[in-house]
């Protein structure tokens, strides 16, 4: 019997490291708990040791039986057999943030790369924060700046380690104004479906494509399904866009996304009620 497609736990960036840690638990958890096997890869980071070693830390700290750190620097040791034992052993494999275009340049089209799709094809959890995020799609967002209004130019795509298809990723995003860039990326091809992900905010996606929230912050989803006109195509690299039909939802923690229909939908298990003294006589302020 063929195996089902492993979960995929996407995070905005700066998740808890000190406190409750719910989205490391989670991505613990869904690993398979104390006996979870997790292997980190630092490779999108400048500081990769330090980076790396500190995931370890944490995943340790959580009771993790074994964690390890994948030793890939560049593109001569990712052709190494060692990493590979590392990826087939583990239960989840976890993608630290740093720069993703320095990640897909490393690992892409080596035979790391391969293995981490092909773990996750037959099961195994992968989680991304930051830079590990946006380089889980098939077409990554691989670079560009910040602002509401969306232009032409501010921002790349790249191919990405291809673990899903059919969505852009961006994170930090919130904190980093970067709304502008996801806009501009669905316009490009409105068969995208973007995912903006704020920090300490994680979306996890089973193999049937539900997306939960979970953490502090929320997720704008851009759907670009029903647009109905953009001039992207015949301005100027720097200019604004004209857009028409953007369909924009926010979700928070608790909430889910069914992205084969692109339909959002309630909690499954109710949200706890706000407690009874916010606000004054019963309104807010």
């Amino acid at each position: 019997m063929e195996r089902e497609r492993g979960l995929l736990l996407l995070i905005g960036g700066a998740e808890d490291k000190v406190g409750s840690r719910t989205i490391l638990n989670r991505f613990v958890q869904l690993a398979g708990g104390r006996q979870a096997r997790i292997t980190v890869v630092a490779t999108a980071s400048s500081f990769q040791d330090l980076v790396g070693q500190r995931y370890v830390n944490l995943f340790t700290a959580l009771d993790v039986a074994h964690v390890d750190m994948l030793q890939v620097r560049d593109r001569f040791q990712a052709q190494h057999p060692e990493p590979l034992d590392q990826l087939d052993a583990a239960t989840g494999i976890f993608i630290t943030g740093g720069d993703q275009l320095k990640l897909t340049a490393t690992l892409g089209g080596t035979p790391i790369a391969r293995q981490i799709r092909q773990r996750h094809l037959t099961g195994c959890v992968v989680g991304g924060t930051s830079a590990g995020a946006s380089a889980a799609a098939e077409h990554m967002l691989a670079y560009g700046t910040s602002g509401i209004p969306p232009r032409k130019a501010m921002m790349q795509f790249a191919p990405g380690l291809g673990l899903i298809s059919g969505l852009v990723i961006d994170q930090h995003f919130g904190a980093r104004g970067r709304a502008g860039r996801l806009m501009t990326a669905v316009a490009h091809n409105p068969d995208l479906l973007g995912l903006g992900l704020d920090e300490d905010t994680a979306v996890e996606i089973n193999p049937r494509g539900l997306l939960t929230v979970l953490g502090r912050g929320s997720v704008m989803i851009v759907d670009a399904t029903d647009m109905q006109f953009t001039d992207i195509h015949r301005i100027a690299e720097h200019a604004p866009l004209t857009i028409f039909g953007l369909r924009l939802h926010v979700l928070s923690s608790g909430y889910h996304y069914d992205i084969p229909s692109r339909q959002p939908w309630l909690p499954s298990i109710p949200l706890p009620l706000p407690p009874d003294n916010e606000g004054i006589d019963g309104e807010g302020i």
